[in-house]
């Protein structure tokens, strides 16, 4: 069995959020599933071109989930379907948050949801890097300070496994109506926060 020391550091590190992400639902429920989906196809489109109305791209536009399911009924009630999209939004416009979302519900009313919404930093590539040098310093100076404990001198590394986490993404579920909300809508984005753990290896010297 080896012998040596292993230890976890952790490294967190902020930065200022260049990107906002936008999850929006549009949903109808039918009689049949035929309607049901080729009703929510329709107002995603609309909803589709409202935001392409906005200065969106087609890249910054994506739908990414499509689910029908029969919704619950009381016994001996008509059935019914329902049938829902997901559009994704990507844009740099970090305060352009309100103009969007009056825009989709002008378009499609209570049939819209807003599922949530994500500033994040497009490129971390400096960030986690930053992380892990804090991260690797922490784990070094805790294996120093074990092995001291011990009786022993710090070796050199054998292995090192790494965990990186980003902030949590808020979740919220709002039906829209028209009308609803300010096109000067105030999202505050703030800073956003990568952590990477290290599990580092040491081996006695």
């Amino acid at each position: 069995m080896d012998t040596g020391v292993s230890v976890i550091g952790s490294g967190q590190v902020s930065g200022t959020p260049d990107v906002l992400r936008v999850s929006l639902g549009v949903e109808h429920s039918a009689p049949d599933v035929a309607s049901a989906v080729a009703r929510v196809g329709e107002r995603t489109d609309a909803v589709m071109a409202a935001l392409r109305g906005q200065g969106l791209e087609e890249s910054q536009l994506a739908t990414s989930a499509v689910n029908v399911f029969q919704e619950y009924r009381e016994p001996d009630s008509a059935p019914a379907y329902r049938a829902s999209h997901t559009i994704s939004v990507e844009t740099k416009d970090l305060t352009g948050f309100g103009a969007l979302l009056n825009a989709a519900v002008d378009a499609v009313g209570n049939s819209l949801s807003l599922h949530g919404l994500q500033f994040d930093v497009e490129d971390k590539t400096a960030l986690l890097a930053q992380a892990r040098e804090l991260a690797f310093e922490q784990a070094k100076e805790r294996a120093g300070q074990l092995a001291a404990l011990a009786g022993f001198s710090l070796g050199s590394v054998t292995a090192i496994a790494e965990t990186y986490q980003q902030e949590g993404i808020p979740r919220v579920r709002l039906s829209a109506s028209k009308a609803a909300y300010d096109s000067a809508l105030n999202i505050t984005p703030g800073d956003h926060t990568v952590s990477v753990s290290l599990e580092v290896n040491f081996s006695w010297a």
